[in-house]
This record gives C-alpha cells, sequence and structure tokens, in this order.
C-alpha cells in the first residue's frame, strides 16, 4: 500500500465505510440470521453434507442416491435404533448390529445446534459406545424442528423429554473433516464423514 493511501484512504475504501455507516448505525443490535441458516453455514464450515428434505420420499430418495455415490449397496449399515429400522424397512439396506461388520451407520440425533453447526446425540442412539469406535461414515436422519440455539438449550430438551430416565453418554459431533484439516481446539474428538438427510417438519 502506497503511503498516500495510508494517510489519506483509497475513495473505494471511503464509500465502504459510508455505505456501512449509513446502513447501520454504531449502536445497532447485530442482525441474526434464522437458527436454520446459522445451523447450515456453520454445519456446513464443519465440512458436513447437507441434504434439505421436504417429505419422506425425498428423504429415501436421497438416502439411495448417497449408498450409490460410496458403493454401499452390498455393505452392511449399523442399525441399532429399532424405530429407525421400521422406518427404512423398504430401503434395501443390509441391517446389523455388529459395528465390525458396518461400513457405514444410520442414526438419528438428539438436537442440531446452530451456533456451532454441531450434532447432539446419546446413548439413545449410540447405546455405550464410544464415537471412535463407531464406523467413520454417519448417515443421520433429522428434523427441522430439532434444531436449537445452543448446547444448553439441547441439553434441558433432553431433560424435559426423558424426565423418567434422562439418556446418558451424551456428547457432540462437530468434525466431519478429515483429523489432518483439525484445529488444536478439536484435539481428542473424532472426525466422521457425515450426511444429513434434514426433514422439514415445521
Amino acid at each position: 500500500m502506497s503511503l498516500f493511501r495510508k494517510i489519506f484512504g483509497s475513495k473505494s475504501d471511503r464509500s465502504d465505510e459510508e455505505l456501512k455507516s449509513d446502513d447501520r448505525g454504531k449502536y445497532m443490535p447485530e442482525i441474526k440470521l434464522p437458527i436454520d441458516e446459522r445451523f447450515t453455514i456453520n454445519f456446513k464450515a464443519n465440512g458436513g453434507k447437507f441434504l434439505y428434505c421436504e417429505n419422506l420420499n425425498e428423504i429415501y430418495n436421497n438416502l439411495g442416491h448417497i449408498i450409490e455415490e460410496n458403493d454401499w449397496e452390498e455393505e452392511q449399515v449399523l442399525l441399532l435404533d429399532s424405530e429407525l429400522k421400521n422406518k427404512f424397512k423398504n430401503s434395501n439396506l443390509l441391517p446389523t448390529r455388529k459395528v465390525s461388520e458396518a461400513t457405514y451407520f444410520l442414526t438419528t440425533c438428539e438436537n442440531l445446534i446452530a451456533n456451532d453447526g454441531s450434532l447432539l446425540i446419546s446413548s439413545k442412539q449410540i447405546f455405550e459406545k464410544k464415537l471412535p469406535e463407531l464406523p467413520f461414515n454417519f448417515i443421520v436422519f433429522a428434523t427441522t424442528s430439532q434444531i436449537v440455539e445452543n448446547i444448553g438449550e439441547g441439553l434441558r430438551g433432553i431433560k424435559s423429554k426423558n424426565r423418567q430416565k434422562i439418556p446418558t453418554n451424551i456428547t457432540t459431533i462437530k468434525h466431519f473433516k478429515s483429523g489432518d484439516e483439525k484445529d488444536f481446539l478439536s484435539y481428542g474428538s473424532s472426525a466422521k464423514n457425515l450426511y444429513l438427510l434434514l426433514l422439514e417438519d415445521l
């Protein structure tokens, strides 16, 4: 940058600043994106693959495309949730309950966290298994009503939905890229190749 530009500033810089100050006052609150948009942006930034679906037929079609794209037609899927197994009974899946036999894991989640793009899961989805023990490939079925602002809100939701017996093994999945792309803040967390099938239910 030239000395004159440093002292006087370029015309383009000044016009940008003027536009900003005209648009919004100094003390105006930040414009907040809708919760679903924030989740989508943060989830994609974490490396997740996102498929928005308006109905169950789109869910089934997109699941078929994911399986075809990855050549998983002959591969077994880890399916621990009996309700989910019933929901996808006509999808030509090869379900197993043994982690060692599975190429990918089909599951639900407790909540989708908007402020960091993570997925909140518990023993209802993974039972007593640890994330690193599960297959590298995840397909998560969730609905738009499961999107919450932050982890605290998600935990309160889990508590209110399960007053009799609160699930254990509550954790978040946040990193959907290979290990070499993670920063030191994600040390110790397990990265997963994750597809999210999100059903509109609001």
